[in-house]
């Protein structure tokens, strides 16, 4: 897949995604949470075999050994769970929910200090859950910096959903993206990266992920440098139907990248960053959504 992940394309028609949400809040929790059986299976077994290949080659990573068809289903099926608690989410529909949080003290200690964050997350679970930390006791401004190249049909029904969440998105790319963000840090807030992925044609560093070399942006770790502010991971984690763990932990007190060392320097956090997701990804195998050729095996 030479494309990379910016490149491969959402599946699911707008359409069908609205129908869904709307079987979804019409019918309830119940009712959706059993169509995502059949959903699930369906997509698993029309999926290409490309996306196929590189979920397997991820799990078997991730797991030790080598995947099955069942690690693939669960893989696919913690996917789907995630976007339909998206639906509940964003509308606030979130009673019967359970979220668990670990690593809170880290957020409450800056926002008592009135001081801005750097949060460094993944494609890891579900970033909306991250964001109902908000009403667990660490009211502060969240606002998330990334790419929207890549946005698709799912992208435009969240967004119908929640009017707030784009203004919630500080778009890279545009001139005016890192005087928002400081804006922000300035604020006591939190400026949230996901810092696993980039579109083609990002500045990339082969660090070891998961036992072999895994090219990973540079950007993420350069624009955090750039906002001069404490660095914590958080990780929304799906652990079953209606059920999240959030965990948060220290990264960094200022992320520094000397002028002499740079190189070096910015190889050594992303291996840091690279290190701590594939712990992650051995605990929670099933929650880095990754289904396009991340290791550029079929590249060689």
């Amino acid at each position: 897949m030479t494309g990379g992940w910016a490149a491969t394309p959402e599946r699911g028609s707008g359409a069908a995604l609205r129908l869904m949400a709307r079987i979804a809040l019409g019918l309830g929790w119940p009712v959706a949470q059993a169509l995502l059986h059949p959903i699930t299976a369906f997509y698993l077994a029309t999926s290409p075999a490309a996306q196929k290949r590189a979920a397997r080659r991820y799990l078997t990573r991730a797991l030790g050994r080598e995947a099955r068809w069942g690690d693939l289903w669960r893989l696919y099926f913690c996917f789907a769970s995630t976007l339909l608690d998206r639906v509940y989410l964003l509308t606030g529909r979130s009673a019967g929910y359970r979220v668990d949080i670990t690593g809170l003290e880290t957020l409450h200690a800056a926002a008592e200090r009135g001081q801005g964050l750097v949060l460094l997350g993944a494609h890891m679970g579900s970033f909306e859950a991250l964001r109902a930390v908000g009403g667990a006791g660490a009211p502060v401004e969240v606002r998330m910096l990334m790419h929207t190249a890549n946005a698709g049909p799912a992208d435009a029904l969240f967004d119908s959903l929640d009017p707030t969440r784009r203004a919630a998105v500080i778009e890279l790319g545009r001139p005016e993206a890192m005087l928002a963000a400081r804006e922000v840090i300035e604020r006591g807030g939190v400026v949230g990266l996901l810092a696993d992925r980039a579109p083609r044609g990002e500045r990339m560093v082969p660090v070891d992920f998961l036992g072999d070399p895994a090219p990973f942006p540079s950007g993420p770790m350069t624009l955090a440098a750039v906002l001069r502010a404490p660095v914590v991971l958080g990780f929304g984690l799906w652990v079953g139907p209606r059920r999240y763990a959030l965990h948060f932990e220290e990264f960094s007190p200022a992320l520094v990248l000397p002028r002499e060392t740079r190189e070096e320097a910015l190889r050594g956090w992303i291996a840091r960053y690279a290190a701590r997701l594939a712990e992650m990804c051995r605990a929670h195998p099933h929650n880095w959504f990754n289904f396009y050729d991340f290791w550029r095996e079929e590249e060689r």
